[in-house]
């Protein structure tokens, strides 16, 4: 084991401390990215990456006292696991199938395989979930290490301050559209640092190339890995290995080309007729807005048909460039086009001009996540009904407003929407079947709009074929508008529970049998499963407030690692030694949290909604988080500590799934549990302490 002048040549503990903390946080965003795009199923279970972490650091964290040298391995494994991350093409592994039909998610669900595939698939992938559950176990042990070495709350800080900063190191890196290899770099560099061993550079080097080998000509967004290949008609897009968008030319000197053959022709026009449809259905052509705008063939659509004011909006900056370079009709140079980098919902919200005389939504199908805390697509909150009537608001009273929407998952989805949009905007739409990527076309016009309905019947009608009270619509509660109704999510059950089980066989051995008893700090357990339930709460309910951007996602993880480093600070600075008087401002402060609709804050001001919605969220944050600094503090053994609070974490990440069923808002009913149950714990063990000291006396 290392001494301490050991320890002491590698500089100061809490330097250290901190240094492993940047690289686990940076390491953690690093892969929850690059598994996503690299295997697929991945993506399917965004937050799976996440719990790994969080498993593999509470039992690094555990083990770290007793086995210093595990930091030495974190490279090397990273390189075992890099390996096939970045052949996953080769493997096989890109679409690696997944047989659950209970979300309609990028075609995953479409499983064709016998039993015995089914459990090669499911080996494999608990394969890769050990794989990053080892890395961050071994990058997890230093921090166990260094713990005891410094005052707990020192450490903490350390702790904290560490991951604040990798978070911006990310931040930084995103917002220059870095890809895999700078994201490994960023996080593998610190644990070269703190290894010092000669096998750590060569792995390094070895992880930074594996990552550059996957891009193979990607480029890289907030949000996306996009590769483009040029086609017939232009240049196809792929985001994150699925179909995106094709960049046509649908110019009348194209249609008119000779050259093409009379099928290609009748491609070339029925595209063109589909991409036409929303602009041309009504005579007042004054202004539209196109939200999904993509590479631009709905703008150029609208400008087509002589809409003089397009506003295009698109979350991701990179694709719109890319429209703007590549676009064979140019859309976006013309002068009437807006372009607007931003959430759809988030527009809606804040927008404050004229109304639209068309409000069109194009194929607005997201290939990304919202956040690796939730299993939310970035997509849902636009199809809620409070998305789609914060929609309608914006058509003009001769206007209408167009959703056109893939429902090739089945007849579930089509009406799911069609009676949600119902719902939005308190009438039945006009619903068409054109099938361009499969996709139907919902509207819905204001009273005062003069609709060709004639130009609607060259397409097959698609009404509802379900009664709406058979229906479940999506909400700001319930957003998840690709869950299948009826279905036993078997899948996910599976994974969930190997992962609990990995959890349960583990723990005993990180913590040592006879020490679990002991070392083991259920209240910390309780709290940390608590926490990332609230913390994924805050999560959906501020990107609902100020939009699902990347930034807005940067700016809540950031904040919330200010406010915890503030109260274990304050617990420093003022030396808190009762947590029964902040557990009652934690427990009403939840219970405020549950009560009030985040989604009724959207009627307000940005200022009215951004001061309320913070407060609401931060102070749950603040209270647990001194709460928590006083209990590390009295801990006999603060990494043991530490490590049970990351267990717990493991638990809440898996309970997370449970929204899916019930909804974001119970959530927080399951955190107020876990919360309760922290405090019973600790009286529990404060009446045993008084009896021991009466019985003494």
């Amino acid at each position: 084991m290392p001494d301490e002048a050991q320890w002491s040549r590698r500089g100061p503990v809490g330097l250290q401390i901190g240094a492993a903390s940047f690289g686990i946080l940076a390491l953690e965003l690093a892969l929850i990215r690059w598994t996503s795009t690299q295997i697929r199923v991945f993506a399917y279970f965004n937050n799976l990456v996440l719990i790994g972490a969080f498993l593999g650091m509470g039992l690094g964290v555990a083990l770290g006292r007793r086995h210093e040298r595990l930091v030495q391995w974190v490279l090397p494994a990273l390189l075992i696991l890099s390996i096939p991350l970045a052949f996953s093409e080769g493997l096989g592994l890109v679409r690696m199938a997944f047989p659950d039909k209970a979300v309609s998610l990028w075609g995953g669900e479409n499983y064709q395989g016998g039993a015995l595939r089914y459990g090669l698939n499911l080996a494999v992938f608990v394969l890769l979930f050990c794989g990053v559950v080892a890395v961050f176990v071994f990058a997890g042990a230093p921090i166990g290490s260094l713990f005891p070495r410094i005052p707990a709350l020192r450490a903490y800080s350390a702790n904290l301050l560490g991951s604040l900063l990798g978070i911006i190191a990310l931040t930084a890196a995103t917002y220059l559209n870095a890809g895999p290899p700078v994201w490994l770099l960023v996080g593998a560099l610190p644990f070269a640092w703190l290894s010092r061993k000669r096998v750590s550079l060569p792995a390094l080097a070895g992880v930074v190339l594996l990552g550059w080998y996957s891009v193979k000509g990607a480029v890289y967004s907030p949000y996306n890995r996009i590769d483009i290949q040029p086609v017939a008609s232009g240049h196809m897009l792929l985001v994150n290995r699925d179909f995106h968008q094709f960049m046509h030319d649908l110019s009348d000197a194209n249609l008119a080309d000779g050259s093409h053959s009379t099928d290609e022709a009748k491609q070339l026009a029925y595209l063109r007729d589909v991409y036409d449809l929303p602009f041309r259905l009504n005579a007042v052509r004054g202004s539209a807005l196109i939200v999904g705008a993509g590479t631009g063939n709905d703008v150029q659509a609208a400008l087509r048909h002589g809409y003089a004011c397009v506003y295009s909006v698109d979350i991701d900056a990179r694709i719109i460039e890319l429209g703007t370079r590549l676009h064979p009709e140019h859309p976006y140079a013309d002068p009437a086009v807006i372009p607007v980098v931003n959430d759809a919902r988030a527009f809606f919200m804040q927008y404050r001009g004229p109304p639209f005389d068309v409000v069109s939504y194009g194929l607005l199908d997201s290939h990304a996540m919202f956040s690796s805390m939730s299993s939310l697509r970035l997509d849902n909150y636009v199809y809620t009904e409070e998305g789609i009537r914060a929609a309608w608001q914006h058509v003009a009273e001769h206007g209408h407003m167009t959703i056109t929407f893939s429902v090739f998952a089945g007849d579930w989805i089509a009406d799911r929407l069609y009676w949600t949009i119902a719902a939005a905007t308190g009438r039945e739409p006009i619903a068409v079947y054109h099938g361009m990527h499969h996709g139907a076309t919902y509207l819905v016009a204001r009273d005062g709009a003069d609709i060709d309905r004639a130009r609607l019947a060259h397409y097959p009608p698609r009404p509802a074929k379900a009664e709406r009270i058979d229906v479940r619509t999506t909400s700001d509660d319930w957003p998840f508008l690709y869950v299948r109704p009826g279905v036993f999510p078997l899948g996910y059950v599976i994974v969930l529970a190997a992962v609990m089980l990995l959890a349960l066989m583990a723990t005993p051995l990180a913590f040592g049998r006879r020490a679990v008893t002991s070392d083991f700090d259920p209240i910390l357990f309780f709290m940390g499963a608590a926490f990332l339930l609230i913390e994924t709460r805050g999560v959906t309910s501020l990107s609902l407030l100020f939009g699902s951007t990347w930034v807005v996602n940067s700016a809540i993880f950031g904040g919330i690692l200010v406010m915890v480093l503030a109260a274990n600070l304050a617990v420093q600075r003022f030396n808190f030694a009762s947590p029964a008087p902040w557990f009652v401002g934690l427990l009403l402060s939840v219970l405020l949290l549950w009560r009030v609709d985040t989604a009724a804050l959207a009627a307000y001001s940005l200022w009215v909604r951004g001061v309320i919605g913070a407060l609401l969220n931060a102070l749950p944050i603040g209270f647990a988080g001194i709460i928590f600094s006083i209990f590390l503090a009295r801990s006999r053994n603060p990494s043991a500590s530490l490590g049970s609070n990351l267990l717990g974490s493991v638990a809440g990440g898996c309970l997370e799934y449970l929204s899916m069923s019930l909804g974001l808002r119970a959530l927080v009913l399951l955190a107020l549990v876990f919360y309760l149950s922290a405090l019973l714990w600790f009286r529990r063990g404060t009446q045993a302490a008084q009896g021991e000291a009466g019985a003494g006396c």
